[in-house]
């Protein structure tokens, strides 16, 4: 047994390792995680700054399946830990595992003594094995090949199992990201192979075979429907790469490893397709082997963005200011002493004042002593010290003031945030366990909620979020708040009460509302019924994979109420029907408005036809090319395209057509003069601007030309 110590880092924190080998396999790995990533840290690791955190974390990782493939002696770890999944690849795939054994078994003996995370180190290991074995590099590729997308593939799949199964939905940010690799790393695979079959019948065994894992199941439903998903965007993806890579080839054949890496981030072109087409050019391309990781590697980095304070020497200085808003929630008014205060910010021994926090605003209101006052604009906390930004004069220090908190505001908020973790409870019962919370803001007039989800919200599920959330409101349920240890919040809770984010310190604030249970540092109603009515507004995709809810509640619920009410009153007005038959009269309107725009469109054409007959005999040669120039009584560009259209097809002339407004339409043959380049001309000298192509350019001049001016620049072009 051999223990090998060296630095570790990943996921934004660092600290000594201790890795455990029995004969060269890697049993375990003990991190001593006392480092924490963070900009103007004084420790560098593996390029990052790292500074020492208060809390010492101690990363115990026991590699089980490792000591299944120890004790079982085969040669790889695929065959001792998931021997079902594999055969059932290797079936799907016509491969004969036993006739490789022999020569996998000596590929994963030495590749484990060398550093394959490059192509170049790869292809020394191939060599090496070809050599020993008494083969050509070529025939071990052939041999090897398969059987390492086969091992990938029952990898991959399990991976998904457990990462689908814990409610990661497939997105471009963050964990989604990570997914969305790890699926469409595998269909290539699979493709490769070629295995017909669907990705979650792969999945699905090991969800099948997991039954110590009894969530998972729960989960299986939805697992195997994003999968089928993402499957079905993948495939148009590929169809739409495919295109967009042959137009970019037509002007640009070098494709280098950050190219790669942009399609592949930006389009979701694999390099294997980008390869592929490439070759039809006679271009090659070099894919690194080690291509999905550098991918990876952009994503697993968060940006955070640290609030650094212009004066935090001086308010470190200060000790921490008590947070009476905990204290006493339902109080607006308050005395507390001046720390101190310069520029525009005032610092208090107490305050009733929130600060901005958990995706709720700050709380405004005034700060008054003497004969003076002051408006609190802002509120921000930093480092247990809280700063009141005021506008207006400051008080001096050893003051004592009389704060008031704008209650309007105040109750509008802890409506709002309560009615948050209201709503992110429906949303789970109605979408499913899967909805993670992404983000949160809470307004006076309404909240949005972002979750993530792997399908649009229909306006039924909307409608069933808002009923149940209503229903919590009608329950009055009392709003439990309580502090407890962070270990013991976590077993008892379980780690979805981050849904909000991480909080600091040992000890954590649980907010309880009805069901739903989150780590939250914010202002609450005492009971659920005081937050009044909840109104679902609207949902919409903000990104692929998550979803925004936008809602009211409380006065700001009835206000959106009213608000639709006026409207649905003033349309039926216009419509002179009761608001019961509105929907229905509404869509006969709609179904006769698009024939009559039907009608209109044909008479267009037949009022195009008739007038392109009349101009015909308008048409004039200039230096061998026949033109027609028309200064019209219309602002209809529609119009003007389709009488320029005509003109040309019919007559093969350069026809160009000006409306009153200056808008200018030219169609042109082939081979005749390039309507663009005509378009620009007319642009340089009338002044204006426009573009199109060859046969047809549009635009608007700034001064509308005689026919006589519109001749010259022909000349001049010809």
């Amino acid at each position: 047994m051999t223990y090998k110590e060296e630095p570790w880092a990943g996921g934004g924190n660092a600290g000594p390792c201790l890795e455990v080998l029995v004969g060269g396999l890697e049993i375990a790995t003990l991190v001593f995680m006392n480092l924490e990533v963070h900009p103007h840290g004084d420790i560098v690791i593996k390029g990052e700054r790292y500074r020492r955190m208060k809390n010492y974390i101690v990363d115990t990782g026991y590699g089980l399946e490792r000591m299944v493939w120890a004790s079982q002696g085969c040669s790889t770890i695929y065959e001792a830990t998931f021997p079902h999944v594999l055969e059932k690849v290797a079936e799907y795939a016509g491969l004969e595992l036993e006739r490789a054994e022999e020569i996998t078994s000596m590929s994963a003996r030495l590749a484990g003594s060398m550093d394959v995370s490059g192509r170049v180190e790869l292809k020394k290991l191939r060599k090496s094995i070809a050599s020993e074995i008494g083969i050509d590099v070529e025939e071990l590729e052939k041999i090897l090949r398969p059987i390492e997308l086969a091992n990938a593939i029952a990898d991959h799949t399990r991976c998904l199992a457990f990462m689908l199964g814990d409610g990661i939905v497939p997105s471009n940010v963050k964990e989604g990201y990570l997914a969305r690799l790890v699926i469409r790393r595998t269909l290539r695979m699979m493709k490769e192979l070629g295995i017909s079959a669907p990705l979650y019948e792969i999945v699905d065994l090991h969800l099948l075979s997991l039954k110590d894992f009894p969530e998972l199941l729960e989960m299986r439903d939805i697992v195997l429907e994003v999968l089928e998903r993402e499957e079905e965007k993948y495939k148009e993806t590929i169809e739409r790469g495919r295109g967009m890579l042959r137009r970019m080839l037509k002007k640009d054949a070098r494709i280098g490893t950050e190219k790669l890496i942009d399609m592949y981030d930006t389009h979701g072109i694999p390099p294997e397709i980008v390869s592929e087409v490439a070759n039809e050019y006679g271009v090659e391309v070099e894919v690194p082997a080690n291509f999905y990781s550098l991918v990876a590697e952009r994503h697993s980095r968060e940006k955070v963005e640290i609030k650094v304070f212009e004066h935090i020497d001086r308010i470190r200085e200060l000790p921490p200011t008590k947070r009476t808003y905990y204290e006493r929630p339902n109080e607006y008014e308050f005395e507390s002493v001046v720390l101190d205060s310069f520029d525009k910010y005032v610092v208090l021994e107490h305050t009733l004042f929130y600060p901005e926090g958990g995706g709720q605003p700050a709380d405004h209101g005034t700060l008054r002593w003497g004969g003076g006052k002051c408006e609190v604009v802002d509120v921000q906390m930093y480092e247990n010290v809280i700063v009141h930004t005021v506008s207006g004069e400051i008080p001096p220090k050893g003051t004592v003031v009389k704060g008031v908190v704008n209650r309007e505001r105040r109750i509008a908020l802890s409506r709002h945030h309560t009615a948050t973790h209201i709503v992110n409870w429906a949303a789970k019962q109605v979408l499913g366990k899967h909805v993670w919370q992404a983000g949160a803001q809470k307004l006076e007039d309404r909240a949005r909620l972002d979750i993530s989800h792997y399908k649009r919200i229909s306006e039924e599920e909307l409608f069933e979020i808002e009923k149940l959330a209503n229903e919590i409101v009608m329950e009055d349920k009392g709003v439990e708040i309580f502090w407890m240890g962070r270990t013991e919040a976590e077993n008892k809770f379980g780690f979805s009460i981050y849904q909000g984010g991480v909080p600091p310190g040992e000890k954590i604030r649980i907010v309880k509302v009805g069901e739903e249970v989150e780590a939250c540092g914010g202002i609450h109603c005492e009971e659920t019924g005081r937050i009044g009515p909840i109104k679902m507004i609207r949902s919409e995709r903000i990104q692929d994979g998550v979803e925004r809810l936008e809602f009211s509640a409380g006065m700001a619920a009835i206000n959106e109420i009213q608000r639709r009410d006026t409207i649905l009153q003033r349309t039926s007005k216009v419509f002179s029907v009761p608001i019961d038959v509105l929907e229905q009269t509404a869509n006969r309107f709609f179904e006769e408005w698009k024939e009559l725009r039907k009608e209109v469109e044909r008479l267009k054409e037949e009022i195009a036809e008739l007038k392109s007959k009349l101009k015909s005999s308008e048409i004039e040669e200039v230096d061998g090319v026949k033109l027609y120039v028309g200064i019209e009584d219309t602002t209809d560009m529609q119009e003007m395209i389709k009488m320029a259209t005509k003109l040309a097809s019919e007559n093969k002339v350069v026809a160009c057509e000006i409306g009153k407004d200056g808008k200018i339409v030219i169609a042109s043959p082939r081979d005749t003069i390039n309507a663009s380049i005509f378009m620009r001309e007319l642009a340089k000298r009338f002044g204006g601007g426009g573009g199109g192509n060859e046969t047809l350019a549009q635009g608007k001049l700034r001064v509308i030309p005689s026919v006589d001016e519109v001749k010259d620049v022909v000349r001049t072009l010809l």
